[in-house]
């Protein structure tokens, strides 16, 4: 059983954020607040809001770097720059909006450090009844797509929960500028032979639209694009690099 000194100051967090002054301050408390966390990496996807004066308040923590972007480029840019940046063992993407909860830090990565998993998804859809029908539904419809394609089994492939290895994640050559890349992920981890993806179950509490929600139905109708340009139309060269030191 893994000791919780052994999950001490071993995590890389990378937080996009896009015009979340209502919650980067209460969900950036939450990430420190766990021991799990070496280093939060906040990439600021040039937000008109507060956000940035918000963080303000947590530049004197070490582990805090803020990477403002140039301009509006979206998630995708946002977590390549991210990952680019992380320098722990282990790399899990958090939202800003609180929709997740670093609590389950310690669930994910369990597996990751007693050599069990290469990657871990954290799944809403394993016993958690969060998610709205709407949503849940068009989730389920679009992982079933996603594993026909590409030979996974996973029950929640647009989980912001990704958790993996810092050389895994560092092997995946990643386009996707926007929203793109929750398919890209876990299309290219399945070109990687062999891989131990596993997921456990997550809580989470969604918010509504008028709460700041940004996803909506366009984004479902583009992953199925997705799905279908990374798992059958991009080879598996130009999917992974050789190392990812």
């Amino acid at each position: 059983m893994t000791s919780p000194e052994t999950l001490l100051h071993c995590l890389s967090v990378v937080m996009p954020v896009f015009n979340e002054e209502k919650s980067v301050g209460t969900i950036v408390e939450k990430v420190l607040a766990r021991p799990e966390v070496g280093e939060l990496l906040v990439i600021d996807d040039a937000s008109t809001d507060a956000t940035l004066r918000c963080l303000d308040a947590f530049r004197s923590d070490p582990r805090v770097k803020v990477f403002p972007q140039p301009c509006n480029r979206g998630k995708g840019a946002a977590l390549i720059r991210g990952f680019g940046e992380a320098s722990m063992p282990f790399v899990i993407v958090q939202d800003a909006d609180l929709e997740y909860d670093p609590g389950d830090y310690p669930e994910l990565l369990t597996a990751l450090v007693e050599g069990e998993a290469d990657a871990v998804y954290g799944s809403r859809l394993l016993g958690n009844p969060g998610l709205r029908f709407p949503n849940r539904f068009a989730n389920v419809v679009l992982t079933k797509v996603f594993n026909l394609f590409s030979g996974l089994r996973v029950s929640d492939m647009e989980s912001c929960y990704k958790m993996f290895r810092r050389n895994v994640i560092r092997r995946l050559i990643l386009t996707s500028n926007r929203f793109g890349i929750e398919v890209e992920i876990g299309a290219k981890l399945a070109k990687m032979k062999p891989l131990r993806l596993l997921e456990v179950p997550i809580s989470y509490h969604p918010r509504r639209r008028d709460e700041g929600k940004k996803i909506s139905w366009r984004d479902g109708v583009a992953a199925l694009w997705h799905i279908v340009h990374f798992t059958l139309l991009t080879s598996r060269r130009k999917s992974l690099r050789e190392s990812g030191d």
